[in-house]
């Protein structure tokens, strides 16, 4: 099946008017782990704009660091999964501690480019973003429409970017849930 990446949801739908927000319950670790990755499924062509919006002013600014804080970034992701795909300790770790994952994966980049000189460019162009994205997953409400959505993307009906990516970290299970 052919990936297909989704429409972008309208402002209204994303952070304004009919945006419904709400604190998540922290008790509740894999309820709130479904939301952050239903909402990271439903939303993310607007993330993607939003990630490419803050990429290109820091890239303005500082264009060889931003360009040398993604390729380590995406080496980093590229080494992670391969390595998940082919030793059984590290596939079990990336399945059970998804967020443990991507934290390790941002702190050994972290490491690299303090080596390499572009730290500020890692933190203000890639760690920022995320942590903006990752926050608003955390406390955007579903509806009625991103459930359906959702659910046409973990039956496989529909493949999307997010979804790839979710799947390469070990979160194909949760997805639609």
């Amino acid at each position: 099946m052919d990936v297909q990446p989704p429409p972008i949801r309208t402002l209204d739908d994303y952070i304004l008017g009919s945006a419904r927000f709400a604190v998540p319950d922290i008790r509740n670790l894999e309820r709130w782990n479904n939301r952050i990755i239903n909402n990271l499924l439903y939303y993310q062509s607007n993330y993607f704009v939003s990630f490419l919006a803050v990429l290109g002013i820091v890239g303005y600014f500082q264009p060889f660091h931003l360009f040398l804080g993604a390729t380590v970034v995406t080496l980093m992701f590229m080494g992670f999964v391969w390595a998940a795909e082919n030793q059984a300790q590290i596939r079990r770790f990336r399945r059970n501690h998804p967020s443990l994952a991507l934290c390790a994966i941002l702190a050994a980049s972290y490491f690299f480019l303090t080596v390499l000189g572009g730290v500020a460019v890692f933190l203000f162009g890639i760690a920022f973003p995320i942590l903006l994205i990752l926050i608003h997953a955390s406390v955007r409400l579903r509806s009625l429409k991103n459930k359906l959505e959702n659910k046409l993307e973990s039956i496989g009906l529909k493949r999307t970017p997010m979804g790839l990516l979710l799947e390469s970290l070990g979160q194909e299970q949760e997805a639609g849930s």
